[in-house]
């Protein structure tokens, strides 16, 4: 195969940074022409938001929102990418050209990752000319979507695991490269310990983790040789031990780690009853003096199997999860909205049933109660002040940034200091009868009002 053509493979695998403008639908390009036609460079506030929370979801946790700040400042249109642009025969050479020198000089707010986030809460709001803020929807809601999906579910899976290691074992199951590489890194946020993905550890800095899988097993004579030699090149390994059978695979490591000295660090279990596994196991190893050794599970976890084999006292020491977190299974989409709130100054809504919309640029503030536990959110106008605590922190000024890229290990300590300090109860799986209380301030209100009457 010749080079070019491996580089044609490499970029349909992951995005090219000439190709982000093209990373858009189609509607998004042609209204740009027609504001272009009109010649209406006005200022525009967009703002980012979901009206309703998946299922069983009593927070998410904003993901993605900083980063994709970042990267909107990469968005170009190369000769070589208007060129295809123009085999769609839409588009008219001049606005083509103006297409060319297009950079994004507005203002981006985001909350800071790893904020938990409620309904109607701006995640990001943009300011800047119309047809700038107008192109960004499809990039920047492909990016939140995905990110704070995954870091929410994480999450649960973590919590649900109350403070014992998981892993992330979904990449070869999950939507395709770019969603297992940004997963990697909702997932750190999210509070996951490890990751079987090589590159989305370089990548995103979390530690790299993995087992063995059964082919290494099944492709050896013996199980007790397989064994062997896996210890002996891993010293302080995780050995699987339900190939064939599993209660005599574990007999198996004890001899070897008794009569060998082989050092092993756990045993990993992937199929069957894995609380009755794990209870016999835990006692094998414990009556042979082997209690270091640890206890790993697997095989089509999620939040509420983790809770529900922890609730049943099984000895299990950490988890790999896979399918369910690595697609979100239960909830895999978040309903995200990117609305036009002010344009040339103006006001500006929707109000269709259902989906009414609050105009203007926006602030978001968290408040405490008098033991330190956040109480409610209140959504204001951006001019409004309250002595709550803001969320939403100016990333991109005039079309560069005045803040590094996020951190995805602080956006973590973020997440969990916060979760911390919400209510015993928002940290359920269970979806609460009573969600966290989120008002709009009354300024806003009357501007809504006010803004429909003027309207018509």
């Amino acid at each position: 195969m010749r080079a070019d053509s491996w580089g044609q493979l490499v970029t349909e695998l992951i995005l090219s940074d000439d190709e982000l403008g093209l990373f858009t639908d189609l509607y998004e390009l042609t209204m740009l022409q027609a504001y272009w036609a009109e010649s209406m460079h006005a200022s525009a506030v967009f703002s980012l938001f979901f009206r309703k929370p998946p299922t069983n979801r009593n927070f998410m946790l904003a993901c993605g929102q900083e980063h994709v700040a970042h990267l909107v400042l990469q968005v170009r249109f190369p000769r070589q990418q208007l060129d295809r642009l123009a085999t769609v025969g839409m588009f008219q050479d001049e606005f083509l050209r103006w297409l060319e020198g297009f950079r994004f000089t507005g203002e981006i707010l985001a909350m800071p990752e790893g904020t938990p986030v409620f309904p109607h809460e701006p995640l990001l709001e943009v300011r800047a000319p119309v047809a700038e803020a107008q192109l960004l929807e499809t990039l920047i809601m492909n990016h939140v979507t995905t990110e704070t999906v995954l870091a929410s579910k994480a999450a649960r899976v973590a919590l649900a695991a109350d403070e014992r290691p998981v892993m992330d074992f979904g990449m070869r199951r999950m939507h395709g490269a770019d969603a297992a590489l940004r997963g990697v890194r909702a997932y750190r946020v999210g509070g996951i310990g490890a990751t079987s993905n090589v590159l989305g550890s370089l990548r995103h800095g979390l530690p790299a983790s993995g087992t063995m899988a059964h082919s290494f097993i099944q492709a050896h004579p013996d199980e007790t040789d397989a064994f062997r030699t896996y210890g002996q090149l891993y010293p302080g390994t995780t050995l699987l031990v339900d190939t064939y059978d599993t209660l005599a695979a574990v007999d198996k490591v004890i001899a070897l780690v008794r009569d060998e000295g082989l050092e092993i660090g756990a045993i990993r279990l992937d199929s069957g009853d894995l609380r009755e596994f794990s209870l016999t196991a835990r006692e094998r190893l414990d009556a042979a003096g082997l209690r270091d050794i640890k206890i790993v599970v697997s095989g089509g976890l999620d939040e509420w199997i983790i809770q529900e084999l922890l609730d049943g006292d099984a000895p299990i020491d950490s988890f790999g999860v896979g399918t369910e977190m690595g697609a979100s299974v239960d909830s895999p989409s978040l309903d995200l909205a990117y609305k036009l709130t002010e344009y040339d100054g103006k006001p500006r809504l929707k109000n269709a049933p259902g989906k009414q919309l609050h105009p203007g640029p926006k602030q978001v503030w968290r408040f405490t109660d008098i033991n330190g536990r956040y109480s409610h959110d209140e959504i204001t106008g951006r001019a409004e002040t309250r002595d709550g605590e803001p969320l939403l922190e100016p990333v991109i000024r005039e079309g560069a940034p005045v803040r590094g890229e996020p951190d995805t290990g602080e956006a973590k300590d973020r997440a969990w200091a916060a979760i911390a300090r919400f209510p015993e109860r928002m940290r359920e799986l269970e979806q609460l009868e009573t969600p966290y209380p989120v008002r709009f301030s009354d300024a806003l209100e009357q501007l809504r009002q006010d803004t429909i009457r003027n309207l018509g």
